[in-house]
């Protein structure tokens, strides 16, 4: 069973019509025990880092997810959810989970396209994602695909050794980092259409 992690930061139901057209089990759960019980955990999320690390402490699934991670069972963080894996944000100030060592920035301002154009933030649309390690993430993926992306904010590591891959948007950000059992995406693949359901797909036959 895939549990998916209810923490009131949205985007749960896309996730779940997506594992279901994948005919994966899985359920949408706010409980620690049923999390602790997955085989997977995937951990999506839209919004404030500070608002979404709050309503996980108040539901000890904080110390849940970490739980999870040390086990060694797969583990997947989406947008938000890769974001609050690091130490802290930028956003609110925000105090993360610490399963990686390294902070979450919000774009530089001005945020500028190759020819001097001002770019919008939130970074909203479609890019790409430049491979910088193979990783069975991206197993029978074309490289030419694009990723539907929506934030403010983006990770950056302590060990560049955790990213995989990255994506310029006025900047060159990670966009996709692994360490151990981990995966996590700046992305939302369940909206990403087929490379995205086969990413999703990877993931639910990956063994660490």
């Amino acid at each position: 069973m895939i549990a998916i992690l209810d923490y009131k930061a949205g985007n749960l139901t896309s996730v779940k019509r997506a594992l279901d057209y994948l005919g994966q089990e899985s359920l949408i759960t706010s409980d620690p025990e049923e999390v602790l019980r997955a085989s997977r955990l995937i951990f999506p999320g839209v919004g404030a880092a500070g608002k979404a690390m709050e309503n996980l402490r108040e539901r000890g699934l904080d110390e849940a997810i970490r739980e999870f991670f040390r086990s060694g069972r797969p583990l997947l963080g989406i947008c938000l959810g890769m974001q609050i894996i690091f130490e802290e944000s930028e956003e609110d100030g925000a105090r993360g989970l610490g399963i990686l060592s390294g902070k979450v920035v919000r774009f530089p301002e001005p945020l500028l396209d190759p020819c001097g154009n001002p770019l919008k933030v939130p970074h909203m649309g479609w890019n790409r994602v430049k491979v910088l390690v193979s990783h069975p993430l991206f197993s029978g993926i074309d490289p030419r695909h694009e990723f539907y992306f929506v934030h403010s904010y983006h990770p950056r590591p302590e060990d560049p050794g955790v990213i995989i891959g990255v994506t310029d948007y006025g900047v060159e950000f990670p966009s996709v980092v692994a360490h151990a059992n981990l995966w996590a995406v700046q992305f939302h693949p369940e909206k990403s259409g087929r490379p995205g359901l086969r990413m999703l797909e990877n993931f639910c036959r990956w063994s660490p």
